[in-house]
């Protein structure tokens, strides 16, 4: 019995190639901020030497490239789940990534601005 692992790439129709490369710039979009989180993390581990609150540069740090890491992985799946919906003729799904993406850059922003302020 020859059973077939049905490979993504071959389900439906080719799409338009148009469509294809606007969601592959998509996904270097992303890969560009995950790659911006990564080098927002190790500037300031690098940079920060005299920062009293040591939690602070910790924290930051851990965060970004932690954010940098999740926003790859998401990149390589959003463009992906768009690419096989393209395949099939169905409407691409939206993501609350984005959100999460805005609450992480605004708590970073309010754990900065606070150490600024302290």
């Amino acid at each position: 019995m020859n059973i077939e692992k049905k490979n993504w790439k071959n389900i439906g129709k080719t799409p338009d190639y148009r469509f294809s490369l606007a969601n592959e710039r998509t996904f270097l979009a992303w890969i560009r901020t995950a790659l911006a989180f990564l080098a927002g993390a190790i500037a300031i581990e690098q940079l920060l030497h005299d920062i009293s609150l040591g939690w602070v540069k910790f924290t930051l740090t851990l965060l970004l490239a932690f954010a940098g890491g999740i926003t790859a992985v998401m990149a390589l799946c959003r463009w992906k789940q768009n690419e096989i919906a393209m395949r099939q003729d169905k409407p691409l799904q939206y993501t609350s990534f984005l959100i999460l993406v805005a609450m992480f850059i605004v708590i970073s922003a309010i754990i900065s601005v606070l150490y600024i302020l302290l």
